[in-house]
Parts: C-alpha cells; structure tokens; sequence
C-alpha cells in the first residue's frame, strides 16, 4: 500500500521543550492509527505537524498528490455567522434533496446529534461541545483518503461513541485519531503511536497489544539495566578485591521482571474495601425517597424516584446528554433540593464532589500548596501517603508541584482538582465525567487509586473501561423519567438504547421504585428489618456464586490433568456439570433479588 503522508526527521520545539526529535514516521492507506502519550507530550503537535497546520523546525513532510484530507482540532473554530447547515453541508456542494436522499450523510448527522441542534441553528451559540461536534459532522460527511481527528469522542455519551466507532470501521479512508478513550482505541485502531520523550513509538493494534507490548519493552529495559549493574558491580568488585575476583561471576536474574506480567495482581480486595467501608460508613449513606427531579425551567427528568445508597457501593451512570445525569449527581451532593420528595444523608457520610467545572481551584497558589490546602496527609486503603506523593502518583512531578496554578493546562487542572477531592478524605464520591482532558497514564493511576478506595462510589463517565474497572453495578436515565438498573452493564444499555431507537419493546431490566407512575412495575414496599435480611442474603448469594466459580475452575484443570484416565474424566466431568447447574441456579436467584431490592 502507498503511504499518503510522511516525515522525516522532523522536529519541532516549543520554548525550549522539544516535543517532537527527528521523527520518522507515515501513515499508509486504509490504516487506522490511534495516537496516545501524556498530556503536554506533543501529541496534538504530532498531528498538526502531519496535517500540515504547523511547519516544522526541521526535517520534511511529504504528502501524496491530489490527497484528500480533514482535520478536526480540539480549537473547534468555526465561520463566525455561519449556521450548522452551511458549515456540516457545504463543503459538499450538493442540493438538499441530493444529500437527503444519501443515507451514509443522514446517518452522520444523526449519529452525531445534528439532527438535535437543527442544520438552521448559528454556530456562534453553540456550546463548546456542540461545535466540536458541528465540526466533526462536517468532516464525517465527506468522501476522503485520510482523516485526522484530535480528541474525537470527547462531549459524545456512550452511545455516540459507540456509533463513531461503527462508523469510521465502515469507512475506507485512513484514519489518525488522538484519544484517551481506551475502548475506542482498541476497537477502531489497527497500530497506535505513542509519543513519547520526543520521540514516536509504533505498536501493532490498539490499546490490548499497546498494553502488552509496552509492558514487554519495559520488562527488557529492565532486564539490560539489571546485566548493566550487575557488570559495573563486577568490574568494581575486581577492582577493590583484585585477581580473585575473576574467579566468581555475578548472576543475574529477570524471573521477577517476567514475574511481574504474569501474576497480575486482582484490581482490588473487594471484601476487604467494603468492610473498610462500613466500619467509615453507618447504615444510612444518601438516600433520596420519592423524589422528583426537574430542570431550572420546570421540564421533569426523574419522577418518583426512590433510591438507596449503601455503605461500599460502586456505581456507574450512564444516559443520553439531557437526561439528567448531572442533575442527579448534585441531587445526591446536597447542592441541589428535588421538587418533591426528600433526600436523606447519614451522619457519618463525608461527599467529596468531583465537578465538571474547573471553577474551585486556587489559581494564586502553587499546585504543592493547593493541594497541602486541604490536607497534609491521608490514608489510601490501608496505607498513609503525604500530599506529594498524591500529587506525584496523579502525574504531577516534584517539579511540577512548583507550577502556579494558573499555569496549568486543562488536563492539568483536572488532575488538581481530582487530588484535592482525595485529599479531603471522603467516604463518598461522586464524579462527573473524571476521565475529562486525562491522558492514559493519569487515567490508569487514577482507576488504581479508586481501586484501593474504601467507600461508595457514583461515577458519571462516558469511558467504558472506567465504568468496567471501577463499578460494580451499572445505572442509566433513557430519559423516561425512571432509573434503570443495567446487571448487563454498558452492552445491555447500547442494547436497549438500539431497541428504543427502533421502536422495539425495551429489554426487561430491573428499574428502581417509581411510585404514583401509571402503569409502571414496582416491587413490594419492604420494611427495613426485611430489606436487610434481603441484602444479607443477596450478599449469600454472592459467595455462593464465586465459590462455585472457583470449583468450576479447579475442576477444569483436574479435567486436563486426568486425560489418560477415562474412568475418572467420567466423574469429573458429572461433578462439573452438577457446579455448572448450581451455580447458574444461584447466580439466577440473585438477578431476581437483585431485581426487587432495586
């Protein structure tokens, strides 16, 4: 295949700080490069250079004849005066009833949401989110040979991603797409670029092989460094000791290096942590009880809405943009009273409130001291650490603990404000899109912090992976004034969002207590003593299911050990086959419990 663009030896500096060092690098046709690295690294720098928006210091880029190309910057600028039509439409240069009558073009403006913002509506009121859009929808509806997107999933929900990612796999084009959105790089990339140190690094597929074969690089760094240290202590032995010396040879070792692939550690103890949490925590967390949620302007999102947060939960919420997420989150913080029912909050409970605004951070203070602000020192899981090694493990150097706050960038501030809710010692967080402006690496250290965090836990996010990692069970608002419970997670809620969009009948899932809503299927009110011992034997269930799963495990191991022996294959395989029925019967009876208790 031909390469439609390439570099060669390009560098480029800002200031003093090179961030891109004679790279070498092209993108042929039809490939589909997912860019990753850390915030500041030069990733959009990287992109710009190859789109040709910024020339660079050095070195030479070189583009096939005739290339047809669209790029999509996170600068989201637009034709001042220029409605949505003009700007998505006109670069097509067709009648309205030709395009209309083009199904790829009237699936991109619904898929990105056009359709919601109306092709008639001015750019210049548009949201920073909604032009971004308008600006990927125009490039979208193109025929083009290469497309280069810088942080295309941000302000898209799940669902929007989901389609984005359906679409450009469909597309023959060649892609380069900047994202921090792990889901959506392993499902649409074909090789991932990360740029890293000045230099860009290439890996076969997405974000899975990236992982892997990072972790493999740095397993053989690790390995030359060893064989490094372990000549210079034997040179430096021979010198101290003389002759004698050369009749031992040190040895060195990479077991443990391999070691550290290979036995995984399991994300977190959960048994441990929500044990932690209820000894923190009494038995009332938040619990809103009949509650109605409205907009300013008096539109209802949530009706009759009855709710219980325990001690130790971990929840996700999803749902369409306007179907209140946020509403609810700042229902649960206290910031905002429902306009009917009542919301109450145990006397032990501490909120640590993630928002999506970056307006609570002290822009005339350093980020050490904004951080020291608040705390000098908290307890993590079982383990005391001071604010800088916080600051440090969220990606803020000791050099960078010096930084005025006002100096930071977007993804900068995210990080600050995350470390300061932290800081607080909460025993409830509530994050509203945490994943915000994060680079993989930030993202990764914060799902390890959350993962050794004692306490419960409502996360609105529209990155699959951190809603997988870090949540136990899945919620969401289809915008028919209910919550629903999700035991299928993420892929149910595609799955049911597909099928409203359809017409189809939805799904049967569990959807918490609407009472006074006509027609609605509600489970029997219980009383507190029955919805604990409900609970408790929910929890029974539970173990049951793990400890049938680990003897189903075991037995498939005694199955490939007993190969030669047919007789007893016979009873192992009947003993298996009993576990297997037992504990599908148990993991059945807590769906159902489940599915009552809400």
């Amino acid at each position: 295949m031909a390469n439609l663009i390439n570099l060669e030896q390009v560098s480029k500096s800002f200031g003093i700080k090179p961030l891109l060092d004679s790279v070498s690098l092209g993108v042929e046709e039809g490939e589909r490069i997912g860019v990753v690295g850390l915030n500041g690294g030069g990733k959009t720098t990287m992109l710009e250079v190859l789109a040709g928006l910024e020339e660079p210091d050095s070195g030479r880029v070189s583009r096939v004849g005739g290339l047809r190309m669209a790029v999509v910057t996170q600068r989201g600028v637009l034709p001042a005066g220029s409605t949505v039509g003009e700007v998505v439409l006109g670069p097509l240069g067709v009648a309205e009833h030709e395009w209309a009558g083009d199904a790829r073009i009237r699936s991109v403006l619904a898929g990105i949401g056009i359709d919601n913002l109306g092709l008639d509506a001015v750019v210049d009121g548009l949201s920073g989110g909604e032009r971004r859009r308008v600006a990927l929808a125009a490039a979208l509806v193109q025929e083009l040979d290469l497309l280069v997107l810088d942080e295309p999933t941000n302000h898209l929900d799940v669902e929007g991603v989901q389609w984005l990612a359906e679409h450009l796999l469909s597309r023959r084009s060649a892609l380069v797409v900047v994202t921090h959105d792990r889901w959506f790089l392993d499902t649409v990339a074909t090789r991932t670029w990360e740029v890293v140190g000045g230099k860009v690094e290439s890996y076969d597929g997405g974000y899975n092989d990236w992982i892997f074969a990072r972790a493999e690089r740095a397993r053989q760094a690790d390995a030359m460094e060893e064989r490094r240290r372990n000549l210079a202590r034997k040179e430096l032995a021979w010198l101290r000791r003389g002759a004698p010396a050369r009749t031992s040879k040190p040895k060195y070792r990479i077991e443990a290096a391999e070691a550290l692939i290979a036995n995984v550690p399991p994300p977190r103890d959960s048994v441990a942590l929500a044990s932690f949490a209820k000894r923190r925590l009494g038995r009332i967390v938040i619990e809103l009880e009949d509650a109605t949620l409205t907009t300013p302007d008096g539109r209802e999102l949530v009706r009759d809405l009855t709710w219980r947060l325990g001690p130790g939960e971990r929840i996700g919420l999803v749902g369409v943009n306007g179907s209140g997420k946020t509403t609810l989150l700042r229902t649960l913080a206290g910031e905002l009273e429902p306009a009917s029912g009542r919301r109450v909050q145990g006397q032990t409970v501490e909120i640590g409130w993630l928002r999506q605004e970056l307006d609570d951070l002290p822009a005339d203070m350093r980020v050490l001291e904004a951080v020291k602000d608040v705390a000098e020192r908290i307890t993590l899981g079982d383990k005391e650490i001071s604010a800088g090694q916080l600051a440090e493990r969220l990606g803020f150097t000791p050099a960078k603990q010096r930084t005025p706050v006002g100096d930071l960038s977007g993804g900068e501030r995210r990080r600050l404000q995350l470390t300061r809710v932290l800081m607080a010692e909460p025993n409830v967080l509530l994050l509203d899109e945490p994943t915000n402006d994060l680079d993989i690496d930030t993202l990764q250290q914060l799902e390890d912090l959350l993962d050794g965090w004692a306490g419960t836990l409502v996360v609105i996010s529209h990155d699959r992976y951190l809603i997988e990692r870090i949540c136990d069970s899945t919620w969401a608002l289809f915008g028919d004034g209910k919550l629903t419970n999700l035991p299928g997670g993420i892929d149910e809620y595609l799955r049911r969002r597909a099928e409203l969009g359809t017409g189809g009948a939805p799904s049967v899932a569990s959807t918490v207590k609407q009472s006074g809503t006509a027609g609605a299927t509600t489970a029997p009110k219980r009383d507190g003593a029955a919805e604990r011992a409900a609970r408790k034997e929910l929890a029974r269930l539970e173990r049951a299911v793990a400890k049938f799963a680990e003897r189903e495990e075991k037995l498939h191991h005694q199955l490939a050990e007993a190969a030669t022996d047919p007789d007893r294959l016979q009873k192992l395989d009947a003993e298996l086959r009993q576990v297997v029925a037992e504990k599908e019967a148990a993991e059945e009876q807590w769906m159902e419990l489940a599915e009552e208790l809400g």
